[in-house]
């Protein structure tokens, strides 16, 4: 499958870093993923986290930059980071869809896996 732009050291990333206080985050803007605290091999060899990151790729493209940020922010307020909806349909995606980003290679269990914020 191919996998969408990776930008790595991202300041945007690093500030949702700081805000969920976790050692890495990956999040996306758009059609691009941003790293702060894991470098793009580290993010790749996770078939399960990059199955996340790609899930929220296609989320934007549904509801589009504004229409995605508004929800996924009013349900944040809402619910807490963990229960926002599109984070569950993501860690969804990283059980059901990890062996599409695996290539060839065994899926890691969750355990093995990057920790999100809000996962112990």
């Amino acid at each position: 499958m191919e996998i969408a732009p990776v930008i790595e050291n991202s300041p945007f990333a690093r500030i949702a870093r700081m805000v969920l206080k976790s050692r890495s985050v990956a999040m996306v803007l758009g059609g691009t993923i941003h790293l702060s605290g894991a470098t793009k091999e580290e993010f790749l060899r996770d078939p399960r986290w990059v199955a996340h990151e790609m899930c929220h790729i296609r989320q934007y493209q549904q509801y589009g930059r504004v229409g995605f940020l508004r929800r996924y922010l009013r349900d944040w307020l809402r619910h807490g980071y963990y229960h926002i909806p599109f984070e569950a349909e993501a860690r969804l995606a990283g059980d059901q869809e990890a062996h599409l980003y695996a290539n060839g290679r065994p899926v890691p269990s969750r355990a093995d896996s990057h920790k999100g914020a809000g996962e112990a």
